[in-house]
C-alpha cells in the first residue's frame, strides 16, 4: 500500500510548534519532508525544556517525525544557491517566519514564483491583514486574540487559556488542510499557489460556538448556560461558562469516589433530554420523570445546578469508571477525566497507533502522538525526528544531484 502523499516534497522551513505540527501530519502521510535548519543551531525547540543533558527535546522530537534534516546558512552565496535548487525541486515550501522574514532572504513568494510556478507556499502568520498583521503571535497570545480565553473559565474568575494547543498545532491542521486543497487544486491548474492559515483565524474558527452565542444573545438570556438558572444576568458579550456543554444538551463535570485524593476523579456528565428518564432512575430520583418541574427540558433549565448537585451525590459513590459502566448501557453520556498518565498507560490507544513509543539514539524509548487521522489504504508510520542536519549529505546528493565535491565545497564554506 502506498502511501497517500507519496512523491510531494515539502520544503519545511518551520520551527517550534505551528509549522512543525504541519509538516508532520503531511510527513505522516508519506511527503518526503525536508526539514531546514541552521547549521551548528537548528530548531530553537531542540534545546528548549530538555530533561535528559545534550539530547534533543521530546518538545522537539514529538513534532518532527517523519523529517529528514538539511543544515544550511541562507546567508552565504552558496547557502542561497543549494536553497533556490531546493526550491525547483519541492512541491511545497512551508514557513512560520516572523513577517517578511523570508522576503528579506531574497525569495518573496513573485520569486519563488518564478523560480517554480508549480510551487505552493504555506505560511502561519499570528494575524490576518489588519491592524495587527506584523505581530509576533505565540500560542496563548492567539487564544486570548480569538476569543477562546474570554469564553473559558468561571464568571467569578479571569480568563482562562487551555491545555489544548489551538494556537499552534490547531492551526497547523488548519495549514496542513490548506496545502493538501491546493495540491488538489494544482492536479487541474498546473500551477501553485499562496496558502495563508492565522493563528487569531484558526483559534475564532474553532470558537465558532461561542460566536453562535454572541448573536443569539442580542435575542434573550442563554438559557442553557448555569448562569441563568442562578438567576444572573448576562452581559453584553458571550460570558465564561464554567465546565457547560456548549451545547443544547446540559453538561457538567461532577465528583467521583476519591476525589479527595485524586485531582482527576471526575467524570463529565450530559442531561440528555432522551435519556432523563433513565438518569432518574440510576440517581435514584424516579418521581423526577412524571413531575411537571423537571419532566421537560425547558423546565429543567432553571434547575441544572440543582439536579448536578444531585446527579453528584450518586457519582461520589462511585469510581469514574464504575459511573461509565451504569450509564453507557442505558445511553446516557458520560465521559471519565483523564489524566495524561492514563493516556500513555491506555492499551486501546497504542493499538490505534494514536500514542506510538518511539526508539530514539540518543534519548532512547518515548512515547509521542501518533497520526490521528485513519487512513484505511494508507496508514501511517511514526519515524523518529531526525538529528541536527542527520540527511544533510543525502539530500544534497538525492535531491539536488550534487558531486562530492560540490558538497565539499559547501561544506568549506561553511554552507551546510
Amino acid at each position: 500500500m502506498t502511501k497517500a502523499l507519496e512523491g510531494v516534497r515539502i520544503l519545511d522551513m518551520t520551527h517550534v510548534q505551528s509549522g512543525p505540527t504541519c509538516t508532520q501530519l503531511l510527513g505522516w502521510f508519506g511527503a518526503d519532508v525536508i526539514k531546514v535548519e541552521r547549521p551548528g543551531v537548528g530548531d530553537a525547540t531542540r534545546g528548549q525544556l530538555r530533561d535528559i543533558p545534550d539530547v534533543d527535546s521530546l518538545y522537539f522530537t514529538m513534532l518532527n517525525h517523519n523529517k529528514r534534516s538539511i543544515t544550511l546558512n541562507t546567508k552565504s552565496d552558496r547557502g542561497r544557491e543549494i536553497f533556490t535548487k531546493l526550491v525547483k525541486e519541492c512541491d511545497v515550501l512551508v514557513e512560520n517566519f516572523a513577517p517578511g522574514a523570508l522576503d528579506r532572504m531574497g525569495f518573496p513568494w513573485e520569486v519563488i514564483q518564478e523560480l517554480n510556478p508549480r510551487m505552493i507556499y504555506a505560511s502561519v502568520k499570528g494575524f490576518g491583514p489588519g491592524p495587527y498583521e506584523d505581530c509576533k503571535v505565540y500560542e496563548n497570545v492567539a487564544q486570548c486574540a480569538g476569543g477562546a480565553a474570554s469564553t473559558t473559565g468561571f464568571l467569578d474568575g479571569p480568563p482562562l487559556v487551555t491545555g489544548a494547543q489551538i494556537g499552534d498545532s490547531g492551526t497547523g491542521l488548519h495549514l496542513a488542510l490548506g496545502i493538501v486543497t491546493a495540491l488538489f487544486h494544482r492536479e487541474k491548474s498546473g500551477r501553485g499557489q499562496r496558502v495563508m492559515a492565522a493563528m487569531q483565524d484558526g483559534v475564532i474558527n474553532l470558537c465558532r460556538v461561542k460566536l453562535r452565542d454572541q448573536q443569539r444573545l442580542e435575542h434573550g438570556p442563554l438559557k442553557e448556560y448555569s448562569q441563568y438558572g442562578q438567576k444572573i444576568p448576562f452581559g453584553k458579550a458571550t460570558p465564561r461558562a464554567g465546565n457547560d456543554s456548549g451545547g443544547g444538551q446540559p453538561g457538567w463535570i461532577l465528583k467521583c469516589k476519591g476525589y479527595e485524593s485524586d485531582p482527576d476523579a471526575y467524570v463529565y456528565f450530559i442531561t440528555q433530554a432522551p435519556v432523563w428518564k433513565n438518569i432518574c432512575d440510576v440517581i435514584g430520583k424516579p418521581e423526577w420523570k412524571e413531575d411537571p418541574e423537571y419532566a421537560t427540558p425547558d423546565a429543567r433549565l432553571d434547575k441544572l445546578t440543582h439536579i448536578f448537585e444531585t446527579i453528584e451525590e450518586w457519582t461520589k459513590t462511585k469510581t469514574k469508571f464504575e459511573v461509565m459502566e451504569h450509564c453507557n448501557p442505558l445511553n446516557i453520556p458520560v465521559g471519565p477525566i483523564l489524566s495524561m498518565k492514563e493516556i500513555a498507560e491506555e492499551p486501546s490507544l497504542r493499538e490505534t497507533g494514536t500514542i506510538v513509543e518511539v526508539d530514539h539514539p540518543k534519548r532512547g524509548a518515548y512515547l509521542t502522538v501518533g497520526n490521528p487521522i485513519k487512513l484505511s489504504d494508507s496508514p501511517a508510520d511514526v519515524v523518529r525526528a531526525p538529528l541536527l542536519g542527520e540527511h544533510t549529505d543525502e539530500i544534497l546528493k538525492d535531491v539536488l544531484g550534487l558531486s562530492e565535491e560540490e558538497i565539499e565545497a559547501a561544506r568549506s564554506e561553511s554552507a551546510v
